[in-house]
């Protein structure tokens, strides 16, 4: 608290140090003003005012001072020796007529400590020795025990190097015991932290050198050891003798050679060494020189490709020609004319269709004919372009890509390829997978492919490669540019049942336990199963449908339900499987104006697909529902501009077209439709709600409008006609300019279909409505 005794005292300027109470230091007079309060101060007893200067200004207290001592220095001028005797708050400045500052100070008295001045006091005094003990400053400890005032104590920070001029200043201000306590307290414990965790992290770093150069020197020694012992295990030595055994290519055996140099040069404890060592396994377990003896017989050929697959004759008669072109050039010599590593004849072939027509099983049949080894690579999903290139050795974690990994595992160089799903590789930050495929698949570079983790060329000229997609507008168009398209289109009716009996039935025998001894399943069965409870291009659903039976019977035999052998007959399928999901007849109303039966093509196969329209009032205009695309919803506004200009020619009013609102809505909402082949069916629909004449419902339709009522030529007319003909219609209209597309089409479905080829829609409108005096009845 301060003294009620105010003091006139000179002021000496302190600009860089604070000088506390019970501190003795030297001051030397380098300014006027230090020189004038030191004068100045042989008038008051030799006592004046410590202030130290804070931003061009002055602390709000100060530290009354008594000169103990004062002469000359040994480099010039006047210095003075003072001792801190206690805190003087600052008043108001004297007027002067000398040179010195002359200010009112007053004194300030420290009460006697509290219990809380104590505790701190000794809690301060503790960390302080702590640091102390950990810097080596063991007097100056011992020193500190002999202070006891708090006061005094807290003061003793004043020496701390570590503070910064504000700190001190702060320090200088803080006129209470208790606060100036805390305050101490709290930087002594931050040093404390601080020095504790240095030491710590040191302390680590040391140990870890430590046992760092303990390990080599072991391993030194162990190495020495075993080599004095006759045991010596030369790594280097080993890679050296695999290389030369391995008959390498010339680049490879370089880089190889190269790679163990270096792993002769670097030690065990280098992280690169157990890098180089993968790198020189994966080069050694490549089959550079091994390749499988393949089977040019095509007669052979014939046989495997027409016993594991029945139909899809014209893939594999683009197989057969193929393996025949093969065939020619190794009879020929043409490929030993290419040299190694030369560019070789003969396409990628693409295999696209629906899912479960057997792409990946005629990949498969392919190797068993030429008698290759089969590795398969999925390709679904895949975004890193590294999967197809492999990583850069930087990397950690580094390994080769896709290609190089499925070679090792093929063990030969000449293997039959498949490339699953390649219409579902995707791309994204990490790189284009497709574009990494394009040096894959092109014969004229595939021969000095280059993977990024193995960094030397590799030949893939001799490797046979098949790709196989659902769609072929998902592939890439400059990936699709290198392979030639093989459809698989689907499967008619009779060839499922064939395929049944003759693969899916014994091969879901054999994995449910059973011998066809005790399970017998009719054709009729087979056939039923296809028609009516299943309705898919492929036969997926037709093996589970087979399989679930298959359980069912191995249930009852197992519980003794029933007795071998179990026959299984079309009138049986409702125990086994239920009611039937599929019926040949219509799923419209026949007698329903506004509904009409196309045809489409999706991942799946071909397909139904229903248009339905409907006027109400309100706005004129359009309405289109069902997802559609662009190219669905222009021809929706093309069948509509047809008809209001047309309209009288075709018989059809059109008056509601430009006064009532039109809704045109293709069924399954939530599925994407797009493409243009539905625009005579949408037409159709228009004019059968328009002039109240329902469309025939054994009649489906499918081609594409123009506005002057042209019907223009559409694409998969196989899968739709098969479509068509699993959803038991009987008629079909086609653009007359797809007639040549029929030949594509089996006999066994053309039989049961009549197809009808138009030119415009006033043929359409002919064939697909009802005349109004007709029966308004669904057909049969």
């Amino acid at each position: 608290m301060p003294d009620t005794n105010t003091l006139a005292l000179p002021v000496l300027p302190l600009s860089t140090g604070v000088v506390l109470p019970g501190m003795v230091v030297t001051i030397a007079a380098e300014s006027a003003d230090a020189t004038a309060a030191i004068e100045a101060a042989e008038t008051t007893a030799g006592q004046l005012l410590l202030v130290p200067r804070v931003d061009g200004g002055y602390a709000k207290v100060g530290t009354l001072a008594q000169i103990e001592n004062s002469g000359d220095l040994p480099g010039g001028g006047r210095g003075v020796v003072v001792r801190g005797l206690s805190r003087a708050v600052i008043g108001a400045g004297l007027p002067t007529a000398g040179r010195a500052l002359w200010v009112n100070a007053d004194p300030v008295v420290e009460p006697p400590p509290s219990e809380r001045d104590i505790e701190l006091a000794r809690e301060y005094r503790a960390v302080v020795e702590s640091i102390l003990e950990q810097r080596g400053g063991g007097r100056i400890a011992g020193a500190l025990r002999e202070i006891s005032e708090p006061g005094q104590i807290a003061d003793t920070a004043g020496y701390w190097p570590d503070l910064t001029m504000e700190q001190r200043v702060q320090l200088l201000e803080t006129v209470d015991v208790t606060e100036r306590l805390e305050l101490v307290l709290g930087w002594a414990r931050e040093a404390l932290a601080e020095m504790t965790l240095k030491q710590r992290v040191q302390h680590e770093v040391d140990e870890g050198l430590e046992r760092s150069q303990r390990e080599y020197l072991l391993r030194q020694q162990l190495a020495a050891i075993r080599k004095e012992l006759g045991e010596d295990d030369d790594i280097v030595a080993e890679y050296r003798e695999r290389i030369a055994a391995a008959g390498l290519p010339e680049a490879v055996r370089e880089a190889a050679e190269k790679e163990v140099s270096r792993l002769e040069r670097m030690g065990e404890q280098n992280p690169e060494h157990g890098w180089v060592r993968t790198w020189l396994d994966t080069i050694l377990e490549l089959p550079w020189n091994v390749r499988s003896e393949e089977t040019r017989d095509l007669d052979r050929a014939r046989e495997v490709l027409d016993a594991d697959h029945t139909g899809l004759s014209d893939p594999k008669e683009r197989i057969l020609e193929y393996l025949a072109v093969r065939k020619l050039r190794a009879e020929r010599g043409l490929d030993e004319a290419d040299g190694p590593g030369g560019r070789r004849g003969g396409a990628i072939l693409a295999l696209v269709g629906p899912p479960g027509v057997g792409k990946t099983s005629l990949g498969e049949s392919v190797a068993r004919a030429t008698g290759r080894t089969f590795v398969r690579v999925a390709l679904g999903g895949v975004r890193d372009e590294a999967e197809i290139r492999g990583h850069r050795r930087t990397y950690v974690g580094a390994q080769p890509g896709r290609i190089v990994r499925a070679l090792k595992e093929a063990g030969t160089m000449n293997p039959v390829f498949l490339l699953d799903e390649v219409d579902k590789v995707g791309s994204d930050w990490r790189g284009d997978p497709a574009s990494a495929l394009l040096e894959v698949l092109d014969p004229a570079q595939n021969h000095t492919f280059r993977d990024h983790y193995l960094e030397v060329e590799l030949d893939l000229s001799d490797v046979l490669f098949l790709a196989t997609a659902n769609i072929v507008d998902t592939i890439p168009p400059a990936l699709l540019d290198r392979m030639e398209v093989v459809t698989l289109d689907g499967y008619t009716e009779d060839e499922k049942v064939a395929i049944g009996r003759d693969h899916l039935l014994p091969r879901a025998l054999e994995r449910a336990a059973l011998s066809a001894d005790e399970v017998q399943v009719d054709d009729s069965a087979l056939r039923r199963i296809a028609a009516e409870y299943t309705r898919e291009a492929g036969v997926r659903n037709l093996e589970r449908a087979i399989a679930k039976i298959l359980r069912k019977v191995a249930t009852a035999l197992a519980t003794g339900e029933a007795s071998a052998p179990v026959k299984v007959s079309a009138d049986d399928l409702k125990r086994y499987l239920g009611r039937p999901r599929f019926l040949p007849e219509s799923a419209r109303d026949a007698s329903t104006p506004g509904v009409a039966t196309g045809l489409a093509v999706t991942g799946a196969g071909g397909d139904v697909l229903y248009v339905e329209a409907a006027t109400m009032a309100g706005e004129p205009g359009l309405t289109l529902t069902g997802q559609l695309g662009d190219v669905m919803k222009e021809s929706a506004q093309i069948a509509v501009s047809y008809l209001r200009a047309n309209g009288d020619k075709l018989g059809v009013p059109v008056d509601a077209l430009a006064s009532k609102r039109i809704h045109v809505h293709v069924p399954a909402g939530a599925v994407p439709k797009d493409g243009p082949s539905a625009g005579v069916t949408i037409a159709a629909a228009l004019a059968s709600l328009l002039s109240g004449r329902p469309v025939r419902t054994e009649i489906g339709m499918t081609g594409e409008v123009s506005l002057t009522g042209r019907v223009l030529p559409i694409g998969g007319v196989k899968q739709k006609l098969l479509a068509a003909h699993r959803a038991g219609l009987t008629e079909v209209v086609l653009p007359r300019r797809n007639e040549p597309d029929l030949d594509d089409v089996p006999d066994s479905v053309l039989d049961d279909l009549t197809v009808h080829l138009v030119d415009n829609v006033a043929e359409v409108l002919e064939l697909a409505l009802r005349s109004s005096s007709a029966p308004q009845i669904a057909a049969a």
